[in-house]
């Protein structure tokens, strides 16, 4: 039997921008939170609503997932029963969706399809104890030098990408994709939240040319569209992979960018008239991120989800609310530096500002798990150097200080390489370094027996010569 809060119509009242006032004529008629709304505009356009609060005088308060030009007051609203609903299935492969899940690629409807709701109550979710013990690491190899041996990426994983504006969050997860999704046969779900529809185009293409097409989902709630959009895109991208999951498949959930998630949600919590936090954003933070990272996880039954999320930071601000809520969520942090952009390092992860729970004995052996850890002190030593040189020129140091300072020289430039998805900007072929081959040119430099090599040899280049 259909209740009757979720057949009586109700009307609109006032439109703010993309909040919408719904007013029903019985308090029993105000749909419950969450739940998706229906209402078409002066030229005939369907438009989605979701109840954000209620409001006295039976009023639903709701934000639109769509512009809300052309929409009348007084026009006939009804509520769906339920909260937004969008396919999920094998149908998705190869297509673009918008946060509602309708197709955005002009390749026609795409064929029915099971539907799900992209809310989700995460109480409900059981945790695979297993992995979470470490009896199940899995190592997944990139291909990218610098990320295998400091940054492992392990099945099942949350891995966050943080930089400010023009670091190469962007295009360091486009060569994550194009590396992973080639040498890996799972599912892949791709997720762009608020960022430029020319980098979802690029995207696309990437996919063609790769032909991966078939084996990717995508939604898009592009930097062009209301908060709401760009807010829900992330949880219908959550939903279509928490499907694949269900059927037994490892899934690679990419997301760029969660900083627009977090900023869509402010922009919402002001347009709702709430008070913001001391620190400028929504008082529900906090909750909000939650709700979409709990739900990446490897549960006791289906296959997993490997979760790679770029984060803007703003005014490269490691410190930012925002950015700290979202990492503390995360398994592994490479953080991008401008200065290291500056100096012509790519991809240009700061080493030291960065950290990774997978790098562990445990997880990648300990022949990787020593050099990896001796990297890192000889970067360490190597910064306290080079502020020292930059006073008194390398002539002046010791000779084991000069010998350390030219070898963390060469690591450094040797962790650097030409990427695929950058050919068309570099001129230089992309490579794919096996991680055996990454550890064994670190070895290489470390131990002395590349001392003789000039360090500019080292620069842009795949495995050691």
């Amino acid at each position: 039997m259909v209740n009757e809060k979720q057949i009586a119509s109700g009307k609109v009242i006032a439109v703010q921008g993309p909040v919408v006032d719904v007013q029903f004529k019985e308090a029993s008629e105000v749909p419950d939170l969450y739940t998706a709304l229906n209402v078409r505009t002066f030229d005939k356009r369907d438009l989605l609503l979701e109840v954000a609060e209620h409001l006295e005088g039976n009023i639903a308060r709701c934000i639109s997932l769509a512009s809300t030009l052309n929409l009348q007051r007084n026009a006939e609203v009804k509520p769906s029963g339920c909260a937004v609903k969008v396919p999920v299935g094998e149908s998705l492969f190869g297509r673009i969706v918008n946060v509602a899940g309708e197709p955005i690629d002009r390749k026609g409807p795409i064929p029915p399809s099971e539907f799900r709701t992209i809310h989700k109550d995460i109480s409900r979710l059981s945790l695979d104890t297993d992995r979470l013990a470490g009896e199940q690491f899995e190592v997944m190899q990139t291909g990218i030098k610098i990320i295998d041996l400091l940054f492992p990426l392990v099945k099942g994983s949350k891995t966050g990408i943080l930089g400010g504006a023009a670091l190469g969050k962007s295009i360091l997860t486009l060569e994550l994709i194009h590396n992973i999704t080639g040498e890996y046969k799972g599912a892949c779900v791709f997720a762009g939240v608020g960022e430029r529809i020319r980098e979802g185009n690029e995207l696309y293409h990437e996919f063609v040319n790769k032909k991966i097409l078939d084996r990717v989902m995508m939604v898009f709630g592009q930097m062009n569209e209301p908060p709401g959009a760009r807010f829900e895109a992330v949880l219908t991208g959550i939903t279509m992979a928490e499907y694949l999951q269900e059927q037994n498949k490892d899934v690679l959930f990419f997301m760029d960018n969660v900083y627009r998630f977090v900023q869509a949600g402010a922009e919402i919590s002001t347009l709702l008239g709430r008070v913001p936090s001391e620190t400028g954003y929504q008082p529900t933070l906090a909750s909000e991120v939650s709700e979409f990272q709990e739900r990446i996880r490897s549960l006791d039954e289906g296959g997993s989800i490997t979760a790679i999320e770029a984060v803007y930071v703003p005014a490269d601000d490691l410190t930012d609310p925002a950015v700290v809520t979202i990492f503390s969520y995360l398994d592994s942090i490479m953080v991008l530096s401008r200065e290291m952009i500056q100096m012509g390092m790519y991809p240009a992860i700061d080493a030291l500002l960065s950290s990774c729970s997978n790098l562990d004995p445990d997880v990648v052996g300990k022949r990787h798990f020593d050099i990896a850890q001796e990297t890192l002190k000889m970067f360490a030593k190597y910064e306290e150097l080079r502020r020292i040189v930059a006073v008194i020129g390398v002539e002046e140091l010791s000779k084991s200080d000069k010998t350390l300072y030219e070898r963390a020289r060469k690591l450094k430039n040797f962790l650097t390489q030409p990427f695929y998805v950058a050919e068309i900007h570099t001129g230089k072929k992309g490579t794919y370094v096996e991680v055996e081959e990454t550890l064994s040119g670190c070895e290489k430099i470390m131990s002395g027996e590349m001392d003789g090599q000039d360090a500019g040899k080292f620069y842009m280049i795949g495995k050691l010569f």
